[in-house]
């Protein structure tokens, strides 16, 4: 399923933000007490929409369309990291909405735009609703299913889950396109 949906990158309007996931820990992780960030039992995880803002004609009124997710797992919290993301997953004339996070200074040299805001509420159910949305959604299937994670599988987790939202309007042809995708290999 990842390998299936590395094949495309996202174009327009991105959300970008990051998500923690609780992983379960090593106890040589637990013995070195590492806080924030690093914490033990979390992993950083960076989280893309490809949203879209729809105007009604009649009313005026604005709302946001998501198409399609990417998810991948940060092994740290670095501009490298974030920039080697960016440049494999969005397209170079995208539009990069994020939040103003100290991570995300050179983001500008891989996209057309790239528009920051100041975290808040706002900024949370609006301009990157998409991407809380599914960083929640995430959560709460994972933990409804699968309890606790080991780190090394959480990118093989969080690739179904993508597939899956990717592919959320299939309904009874999903599995059908699962299989075809893995008799091929793509």
């Amino acid at each position: 399923m990842g390998n299936r949906d590395a094949r495309y990158t996202l174009e327009g309007m991105i959300e970008f933000d990051e998500g923690y996931f609780t992983i379960e820990s090593s106890e040589i992780e637990q013995e070195k007490g590492i806080r924030g960030r690093g914490a033990v039992g979390k992993s950083n995880v960076a989280i893309m929409a490809e949203s879209t803002i729809l105007e009604d004609i009649e009313t005026g009124g604005k709302s946001n369309h998501c198409r399609y997710f990417k998810a991948k797992v940060l092994t740290d919290h670095t501009s490298e990291q974030i920039n080697q993301t960016i440049q494999e997953s969005i397209s170079e004339k995208s539009i990069l909405f994020t939040d103003k996070s100290t991570s995300y200074i050179d983001i500008a040299d891989y996209v057309e735009i790239h528009i920051t805001e100041k975290s808040n509420k706002e900024t949370t159910t609006e301009t990157l609703r998409w991407v809380h949305i599914a960083i929640s959604n995430a959560k709460r299937n994972f933990l409804g299913n699968f309890h606790k994670i080991k780190g090394k599988y959480l990118q093989l987790y969080l690739n179904e889950f993508v597939y899956k939202l990717n592919r959320r309007y299939f309904e009874e042809k999903l599995f059908d396109r699962l299989v075809i995708a893995s008799i091929t290999g793509l």
